[in-house]
């Protein structure tokens, strides 16, 4: 079976799962972050290389105010756990989006994880906060022009590989496969760039309920699709 080198994953159903539950909407986050390190771990002995997860959308600040208290709160609690989590597991971790927006001791939770795990050779693990394409976009324009104008580049030079390099994922290969859990099926607003030749699967599946079972399910699925590009037939 043929592994995909990256997966990216938008991690859905939380809330509705605790609601299921009787439990308020942030036992569900609680349970769904700790979800993150399981799947991490199968995906590296699965050997998945990339893993991208979607943790907080630019959209998210629209939810109850309440709420995103506590998923900062959660966030930045998993992140400092994360520290000892990389270092165990061997494994990068790298964080996607505009933190500017972020508390200042969120800001140097990011960079002092990014920093301590950087040398780690295991899976490189991408988690997206205060992201969303459009806006990761946007940023990328405005900073290519800005090099525009300072003759730092041409009009010229402008490509699909130079525009690229101006993203937030310009270190990372294209994600091979997107899962969205709990029954969704939108892009919400991730990685719209990124996706353009990605294979995508869906699962009603709520996220604190996806295990390893169900990456290889997916992983399967994956396998059954006929990829082609430009025509030619994917081997």
């Amino acid at each position: 079976m043929k592994i995909p080198k990256h997966i990216a994953i938008i991690l859905d159903g939380n809330g509705r799962w605790a609601k299921g539950k009787g439990m308020p909407r942030n036992y569900g986050h609680t349970v769904g972050a700790k979800n993150v390190e399981t799947v991490c771990r199968a995906a590296d002995e699965l050997g998945v290389k990339y893993l991208t997860l979607y943790a907080f959308s630019t959209e998210n600040w629209n939810r109850p105010a309440s709420e995103v208290e506590a998923l900062m709160k959660l966030l930045e609690s998993y992140l400092k756990n994360c520290i000892k989590t990389a270092e165990k597991n061997n494994m990068r971790v790298r964080v996607i989006g505009e933190i500017g927006r972020l508390s200042s001791k969120f800001q140097q939770k990011i960079k002092e994880l990014e920093a301590v795990s950087a040398a780690n050779t295991g899976l490189n693990l991408t988690i997206a906060i205060n992201y969303g394409s459009r806006d990761e976009m946007l940023r990328a324009m405005r900073h290519m022009f800005a090099d525009v104008k300072s003759g730092k580049i041409t009009e010229e030079d402008i490509d699909e590989e130079m525009f690229s390099s101006y993203l937030d994922t310009k270190d990372l290969p294209d994600p091979d496969l997107l899962i969205r859990t709990s029954g969704e099926q939108r892009l919400s607003n991730y990685l719209l760039w990124q996706l353009a030749y990605t294979e995508f699967y869906f699962t009603d599946v709520p996220w604190p309920d996806f295990h390893k079972k169900e990456l290889e399910l997916a992983i399967e699925a994956y396998n059954s699709r006929d990829r082609r590009f430009g025509g030619i037939k994917e081997e």
